[in-house]
């Protein structure tokens, strides 16, 4: 008994170290970020990419604020991040405006310190999951569930400086006729020791344009590397002869740009 006790210790004690200080698992449970990630998507963070602060541990306990080994994120990350509104909620977005950086959207076109961010059309984006925000679709679909089609992006971030080559991901654009206050912001100034982060599903994504706000840069709990497993969830838990048809296989293992 004594053994098996100090085997579960041990393994605790090592899982802990690894979900603190190297990678912590999450899983995707809304669309604001497609294309880049779906629901049903399972995710390893790098807890260590910009240091260490009290949202690093589990249940973010009061011992201080500051980063310890701090490192500013680069424009274009996906990065997890503690919601400033209860500093409990972990929201998953692109890091899209550093400290000082001016962000504004215009007619839906991202523009960090006056420069526009590149973006070229692709093809369409089948979208199979929740229908979202009906009111500015000007696509047809049948049903509440059926699959839509939505333009689809690729965006190119303007590199940080010389060394740095440019970051190019893919971003969705639900509604083409415009979204009112999402698609023509005012100037946001990014104030010190504070980040900006936007969903690439730009139109259905509460992020640092409403409601979220600046993310101070000690809220940050790491930055998302790869995606290890992915269902479409059409399976219900105890549908075990359904599991192996739910699971998106061409995802597994996909890095995250």
């Amino acid at each position: 008994m004594w053994e098996t006790v100090r085997t579960i210790v041990y393994a605790v004690a090592i899982a802990v170290v690894v979900r603190t200080f190297l990678y912590e698992p999450f899983n995707i449970p809304s669309g604001s970020m497609k294309p880049t990630l779906l629901v049903g998507d399972y995710l390893f963070v790098s807890k260590f990419a910009y240091g260490y602060s009290r949202h690093s541990l589990p249940f973010s306990p009061p011992i201080g604020d500051g980063r310890l080994f701090e490192a500013l994120p680069e424009r274009g990350d996906v990065a997890v991040f503690k919601l400033p509104s209860n500093n409990r909620t972990d929201y998953i977005k692109r890091i899209v405006g550093l400290p000082g950086d001016r962000i504004q959207v215009r007619d839906g076109v991202l523009f960090v310190n006056e420069q526009e961010v590149e973006r070229l059309e692709v093809e369409d984006f089948v979208d199979d999951g929740p229908a979202g925000r009906m009111s500015c679709r000007s696509f047809a679909r049948e049903g509440s569930g059926s699959a839509h089609v939505v333009k689809r992006f690729e965006e190119t971030m303007p590199a940080l400086g010389e060394a740095d080559g440019p970051v190019t991901y893919m971003v969705l654009d639900e509604c083409p006729e415009g979204n009112g206050d999402y698609d023509n912001t005012a100037v946001f100034t990014v104030p010190e020791d504070h980040v900006f982060a936007m969903g690439d599903n730009r139109d259905n994504s509460l992020d640092s344009r409403a409601k979220v706000g600046y993310v101070p840069i000690e809220n940050l709990v790491g930055r998302a590397e790869i995606i290890f497993f992915s269902t479409n969830g059409s399976a219900r838990l105890w549908e075990v002869w359904k599991w192996p048809i739910t699971i998106r296989y061409g995802r597994l293992l996909n890095l995250i740009d």
